[in-house]
């Protein structure tokens, strides 16, 4: 199992029992790319050096690690200095525990405040009982907890959830604060309220439930990555560089909406999703065959 990215307790009034938690997602970017001089095709190197060195644009020496701590700006110019020890020392309660403070109902959790995920996994066996009885709770009420963790750099808003089925174990997931989003108002409230007829309405919730199937999304892939690496391999192979050959789809300004909703449900079918997966780039170039041309045979004079 990987190093528990927090450790600490779960506190829900006088109930409280040690958790790990672990980080639930990971980078599966096949393809990454670097930055390279145009002139020298050399890769470029970022040096952290101080500002005065860098205005002058003198040949400096790059600062080390430990020669660099953080500094807020509390005027044009001026820093206080903060040390990572300071840092460490704050006071705030849930560096080492998540002080759950209510439950709420499973979709009041609107989608758009969730930001990322965790597993929660008991400490050890001792915490076992209490963590079970919990889960086990919160699966029979329908109710997600919600409380407060540190870590990071910032006090999180945290919710917990119990996984479906019989695996026993706990999803985390921090949520972003009101104030980080943006007012859904400013965007939507030009939208026009047409009025709805109800065939088209019926016709629309039939293509639904025509394209509706459980959710798989193992069977989605990225079809980005599946074009810069046709892109990478074409390039070390000295091939023609794929380009996007499809003419670009203008939206029409004339649309009966009756004629696509029938024409889509009867070309919809309850089929698995299929998508292209990258294949792996090849650093050897392909071998290309050349066929020689043969000189064409001189004729003879009478």
């Amino acid at each position: 199992m990987p190093r528990a990215y927090w450790s600490g307790n779960v506190q829900i009034s006088l109930v409280s029992f040690g958790v790990n938690l672990f980080v639930a997602t990971e980078s599966k970017t096949g393809i990454s790319f670097h930055q390279i001089s145009r002139r020298t095709g050399e890769r470029i190197r970022h040096q952290k050096v101080v500002e005065s060195a860098a205005e002058s644009k003198e040949a400096t020496v790059g600062l080390e690690n430990d020669e660099i701590v953080k500094g807020y700006e509390y005027s044009k110019g001026r820093y206080v200095i903060i040390e990572p020890s300071e840092l460490e020392n704050l006071r705030v309660p849930t560096k080492h525990v998540i002080a759950v403070s209510q439950f709420v109902k499973k979709d009041e959790l609107r989608p758009e405040y969730i930001e990322k995920p965790y597993y929660v996994v008991p400490e050890n066996d001792l915490q076992t009982e209490a963590f079970a009885v919990v889960r086990k709770a919160l699966l029979d009420t329908g109710k997600v907890a919600i409380g407060k963790i540190a870590f990071s750099g910032r006090e999180h808003i945290m919710a917990l959830i119990p996984t479906p089925g019989e695996d026993g174990g706990l999803m985390a997931y921090t949520l972003r604060y009101p104030n980080e989003l943006r007012n859904q108002a400013e965007y939507f409230r030009d939208i026009k309220q047409p009025a709805i007829q109800p065939d088209s309405l019926q016709l629309a919730e039939t293509l639904i439930e025509r394209m509706s199937q459980p959710l798989d999304l193992s069977k989605f892939e990225d079809g980005y990555e599946v074009a810069v690496k046709e892109l990478v391999q074409a390039k070390i192979n000295n091939q023609p560089i794929p380009i996007d050959e499809a003419p670009k789809q203008k939206p029409s300004n004339v649309v009966n909406l009756m004629d696509a909703l029938r024409k889509s449900i009867g070309s919809a079918e309850k089929k698995p999703v299929k998508s292209a997966k990258p294949a792996p780039i090849s650093a050897k170039p392909a071998k290309t065959e050349k066929a020689a041309a043969k000189p064409a045979a001189k004729r003879k004079s009478a």
